[in-house]
């Protein structure tokens, strides 16, 4: 059951992935593309996390934390620059 629920997942989260890639491609505006960079990483994170069930191993959370703060550090630098035009104060 637990193989079913497991296959079902990655295959979701894998058309969640691709979809974030699309809106990051041909997002309209700047605030679209910088929202789907960060539905790319969570979504990133999600495929880590289904991955360290999967095959049983902690190091693949580690990698996933890893990614959730970079990315959340990403996100705020991109924000500031589009609101500020500049990272650095």
């Amino acid at each position: 059951m637990l193989n079913l629920a497991l296959s079902i997942a990655f295959v979701m989260v894998g058309i969640a992935i691709l979809l974030s890639f699309i809106r990051l491609i041909i997002g309209p505006n700047t605030p679209d593309r910088i929202l789907a960079l960060d539905t790319l990483y969570i979504n990133t994170i999600a495929l880590l996390i289904l991955l360290g069930i999967n095959l049983q191993s902690a190091l693949y959370f580690e990698a996933a934390l890893l990614i959730a703060v970079m990315g959340f550090m990403g996100t705020l630098a991109l924000s500031k620059y589009l609101l500020r035009g500049d990272i650095m104060e």
